[in-house]
């Protein structure tokens, strides 16, 4: 495995994109494999720190109000 690093900067995460990029046809279990499957994992959590959620569905939104407000459920509607 390749010598993985956090991702602390913009610039780690683009050269990990990158880095994940060459390696999407890695086999699974294979050095190659795991450093993608670390990779990915290092990624993703860079990107639940600093990326914005999004907003949710229309459908989510809802589900989530009607639960919040507690007067009614999902099996409700």
């Amino acid at each position: 495995m390749a010598n993985v690093k956090p991702i602390r900067t913009e610039k780690d995460y683009e050269a990990a994109l990158a880095r994940v990029e060459e390696l999407m046809d890695a086999e699974l279990g294979s050095p190659e494999g795991d450093e993608l499957d670390v990779l990915v994992d290092l990624v993703e959590l860079y990107e639940s720190k600093h990326e914005p959620m999004g907003y949710p569905s229309p459908l989510a939104a809802i589900e989530f109000r009607i639960e919040q407000g507690g007067s009614a459920t999902k099996e409700d509607l």
